[in-house]
């Protein structure tokens, strides 16, 4: 069985639609990637996954279990994590403390209990902080760690939101064009990354990304889409060297 299964899946927006009758399968500690044209339908994807939106059909199974049994706010529960297209960070508060969110889902104490800051509650504390330490020390994020979200670099926010969606320990991570923005080097590093995600976390990775040099060098496969429709799966090599996938990329005369 695979990790993540989505068969006929279907979203439309009116008159419009964003996906069409779209089938594919995340196999457990691979990296796969969703690459397409603007407006193909992929971050919709995710938003499908994510639970932000109700399909108008199609089925959608995590781990055996129906994602449409589920609303978004029990998603990270079952141990699915994402980052944003657009990062979305608490400003005003530090690196620490955006990780920190990222343990939310793995808190067992009550409201009573952290009023009282009891030994369990203690306990517990110990323990996140321990979790985001490592997330920090891994990512590199060490002299930022005390700093404030809104005086950092666009790039290192790009990391520290990487960093608490892996601070909640997930199965499956939701990577929404994780290059975006970044520089060569920045691309080089979140590379790395994302290969030591899967390698050394043993984590499974689903990534919406532009960026091709990015996609051949960590993927196992990918989806092509276009108009909300599969295009081409394979290897980047197959799917990059498919005249349908050229075409949607570069026009007709490309092929």
């Amino acid at each position: 069985m695979s990790l993540l299964e989505i068969k006929n899946a279907t979203l439309k927006f009116g008159g419009v639609v964003a996906v069409n009758d779209l089938s594919f399968n995340v196999e457990e500690g691979e990296v796969y990637a969703i690459v397409g044209p603007n407006g193909a339908g992929k971050s919709t994807v995710f938003n499908l996954i994510s639970r932000f939106y109700d399909p108008f059909a199609g089925s959608f199974t995590f781990d055996g279990r129906n994602l449409l049994d589920f609303k978004a706010d029990g998603i990270a529960d079952l141990g699915i994590a994402r980052t944003f297209q657009n990062i979305e960070l608490f400003e005003h508060a530090t690196v620490l403390q955006n990780l920190l969110v990222g343990r939310h889902r793995h808190r067992r104490t009550t409201l009573i209990e952290e009023m009282l800051f009891t030994r369990r509650v203690r306990r517990e504390e110990y323990k996140h902080r321990a979790a985001v330490e490592e997330v920090i020390d891994f990512l590199d994020l060490q002299p930022y760690r005390d700093k404030m979200i809104a005086g950092l670099p666009y790039g290192v926010r790009k990391v520290v939101e990487l960093g608490r969606a892996l601070s909640s320990n997930p199965r499956l991570l939701l990577l929404d064009e994780p290059a975006s923005g970044l520089s060569v080097e920045e691309t080089q590093d979140m590379r790395w990354w994302i290969d030591d995600i899967r390698k050394q976390m043993g984590i499974t990775v689903l990534m919406v990304e532009h960026d091709m040099g990015l996609v051949s060098a960590v993927s196992d496969r990918v989806l092509a889409l276009a108009d909300g429709a599969k295009l081409a799966e394979g290897t980047p090599g197959e799917v990059q060297s498919n005249p349908a996938v050229i075409e949607a990329y570069l026009g007709a005369g490309a092929v």
